[in-house]
């Protein structure tokens, strides 16, 4: 979900400057991480230092800098994004390729010894960085906190200012749980951890756990704000002014302390002696904490460990999932609305381009209840563009869509009770046979995850595979994980459970309670892209036996939307999956075609589209 142009940005005045500043703080090499102070995936405008010093702008990269030469490290979702962004200056290092490190690997092996690394330690985990530090020890290399981020300097005047808006109070009616009974919860697990503390970073895990929301980041219903939980009291580090009269009014009741969000890191200094910490009882710091958080309290006062906010709040509780059937209904009456309406117009022979479709998309969402806005930029993609995973037009400069190509369209939006993400590929023309297959061995694995038992404990990174193996079969694959969490009204990513082929997903099996993506693809590089998404909730399953007493999990499918079956080419299907596919869209049509009353051109669509095989 990623960014609108791709024009490439001429850095030169923008790196002079930068290594003048390094030469003046005696640091040979700058590392500059995406992510802000908070460790968020999406950022405020003013904490896109990556992009403004590199000129790409994607979500996920880093870019490191030395005296004389410039890197520039993603992954395979942006390898052609970060291609066309970058000038002169900038080597791509496309991470995940044989041969090509890490940027923490590189700083440890390919620079020379004894180099100082500036960073701000606000932008690097404490945990990230301990490993580091360790490797460059090896060489008499080390990293060094500057008080001031010197991106920030060279940026200047321009540098947009940190947003400051309205934060307000989730009712209770959506969010099933009060602020004080998550409270209680996470403090049963301190007790576990021996934690005399909990310092808490995240944004999403604040809004989560206050029963707030915010709209300080685009498309993330969250506001800057630390918190601190101790014994005796929880503590929010928040501008006052932000708080809403309802925000107020439950934060009083709540018995919450309010302190400036500037407050934060003097408040930390002095928190390991009002504590008193004897043997091991310490401060825990989630494993997302910055290094900047772990040096205000000082060595010695401090366990990192995954944050107990990440679990609790990853496990919705009935009253929220309840939410995502709902939202996703509602969402699937838009998309009904759209893709209905985009297919009249292409028949029309209406000139839209990607950036107008997506527009339209947006206005249909607006008009549902409870919308509170979009839940990532919409990706709307015709034909070549749909190989960009993370391509989202740029309403300046996009392609018209064509009616003889794929139409991939990922999108989403953030509800009150709920928050959705949903891809749906198409064809208005007729598709080649090629694409038909593709789309099917697509759909496939899509199928294969969504219709998964398997024994409690079991994670993403075991199951991943599934969704692979009918494209394996083929000799193609998809360069993305199959699956992120979903936060409730929250951030569409969210840990600590995910599907995919990193190993770190294998450290959080799959419990009742969580939501996932289940969003399997292939991309045929300059010509078509495929995804089909949906979002699933993982219930408890009943099985005739219950090997090991483990229980057993199964996925309920809560997006509504139909899979064309135009591209779908049947004799590649088995029994099982061809009533799957049937008794999926009944089910799409009996839920969402209520709603459709109004509009009788979406109800003919959706009827037609969700008849059987």
């Amino acid at each position: 979900m990623g960014a609108a142009g791709q024009q490439t940005v001429n850095t030169t005045d923008r790196l002079v400057k930068l290594r003048e500043l390094m030469q003046k703080n005696g640091v040979q090499a700058f590392v500059v991480p995406s992510e802000d102070q908070h460790s968020s995936e999406y950022l405020a405008h003013s904490d896109e230092r990556r992009a403004f010093i590199s000129g790409f702008n994607g979500s996920a990269g880093c870019a490191v800098i030395t005296l004389d030469k410039a890197y520039l490290f993603t992954d395979g979702r942006y390898f052609l994004q970060a291609a066309k962004q970058l000038d002169d200056n900038w080597t791509l290092m496309k991470q995940g390729l044989p041969d090509v490190p890490t940027w923490q690997e590189f700083l440890h092996k390919n620079l020379q010894a004894k180099t100082k690394i500036g960073i701000d330690a606000t932008l690097i985990s404490a945990s990230d960085a301990e490993n580091l530090n360790k490797k460059l020890a090896e060489k008499e290399s080390e990293l060094v906190s500057l008080s001031q981020n010197l991106v920030d300097s060279v940026w200047g005047q321009d540098r947009p200012t940190r947003p400051k808006n309205k934060v307000f109070h989730l009712d209770e009616k959506y969010s099933g749980q009060s602020h004080q009974a998550k409270v209680a919860k996470i403090w049963e697990e301190l007790e576990k951890k021996k934690a005399k503390a909990l310092v808490v970073t995240m944004l999403d895990e604040v809004a989560w756990l206050f029963n707030l929301r915010g709209s300080d980041i685009d498309f993330n219903p969250v506001f800057f704000s630390y918190a601190v939980l101790t014994k005796d009291k929880v503590t929010l580090f928040v501008e006052s002014d932000q708080l809403d009269t309802s925000a107020q009014k439950y934060i009083a009741d709540g018995r919450v302390d309010i302190k400036p969000y500037a407050e934060f890191f003097d408040y930390l200094k002095g928190l390991a002696g009002t504590l008193g910490l004897k043997d091991e009882w310490k401060i825990l710091i989630g494993d997302k904490a910055s290094l900047a958080v772990a040096e205000a309290l000082g060595k010695g006062t401090y366990t990192i460990a995954r944050s107990p906010v990440t679990d609790l709040k990853a496990i919705k509780n009935e009253t929220e999932l309840e939410g995502f059937r709902q939202s996703h209904i509602r969402d699937g009456a838009a998309l009904a609305r759209y893709f209905a309406w985009l297919e009249e117009q292409l028949n029309n022979g209406v000139q839209l381009n990607e950036s107008q479709a997506a527009d339209q998309l947006e206005k249909f969402r607006s008009e549902l209840d409870l919308f509170q806005g979009l839940s990532f930029t919409t990706i709307s993609s015709t034909g070549p563009n749909g190989a960009i995973i993370h391509y989202s037009p740029d309403p300046n400069d996009c392609d018209i869509i064509k009616k003889e190509q794929v139409y991939l369209c990922d999108s989403g939006g953030q509800y009150l009770d709920g928050t959705t993400d949903v891809t749906r590929t198409w064809h208005f023309g007729t598709p080649s046979d090629e694409e038909k297959r593709a789309f099917t061995r697509v759909l496939q694995g899509n199928i294969a995850i969504d219709t998964a038992v398997f024994p409690s404990g079991t994670t993403g990174y075991i199951i991943d595979s599934w969704a692979r193996r009918a494209l394996w079969q083929d000799g193609l694959d998809f360069r993305h994980g199959t699956g992120h969490g979903v936060g409730h009204f929250l951030n569409v990513h969210e840990g600590p459970h995910g599907i995919g082929t990193r190993i770190t997903l294998n450290s959080a099996p799959l419990k009742a309670g969580m939501t996932i993506s289940n969003e399997p693809g292939y991309y045929a590089d300059g010509r078509f892209g495929i995804r089909i998404e949906n979002v699933v909730l993982v219930r408890e399953a009943k099985t005739p036996n219950n090997f090991g007493d483990k229980g057993y999990l199964r996925f309920e499918n809560v997006t509504m939307s139909p899979i064309q079956k135009k591209l779908v080419d049947t004799s590649l299907l088995s029994g099982q999956e061809k009533k799957w596919l049937d008794s999926y869209h009944q089910e799409t049509f009996e839920k969402v075609s209520p709603l459709l009353k109004n509009d009788l051109r979406a109800l003919e669509w959706l009827r037609r589209e969700c008849s059987p095989l």
